[in-house]
């Protein structure tokens, strides 16, 4: 496949693009639920519920595995929250079951 030095791959700008929309779009649950979405993907966020406060994402888990993932890796997730919700937004991530 030949390519042009113009020409961006796609897969390279959506998630630039969608994290600025998202950044600028008022601070609301369902933004907060949609980035946990991108941030973790789908299976995670069908197992986890979320709730933004002061702060603190408290991450609800539907049993002790999901939880333990979650903790694992809760600086990576974050990371990405943060940078779609904007810098330093989240500055902890709380995780219990449900």
């Amino acid at each position: 496949m030949l390519s042009s030095p113009d020409v961006i791959p796609i897969h390279d700008v959506l998630p630039t693009a969608l994290a600025g929309l998202l950044r600028n779009a008022p601070l609301t649950p369902e933004k907060v639920a949609f980035a946990w979405r991108l941030a973790v993907g789908p299976a995670t966020a069908r197992a986890t519920t979320v709730d933004l406060r002061d702060g603190v994402l408290h991450v609800r888990g539907k049993d002790a595995a999901w939880c333990r993932e979650i903790e694992r890796s809760a600086a990576e997730i974050r990371h990405r929250l943060n940078t779609s919700l904007g810098a330093s937004l989240i500055r902890f991530i709380s995780v219990e079951m449900q």
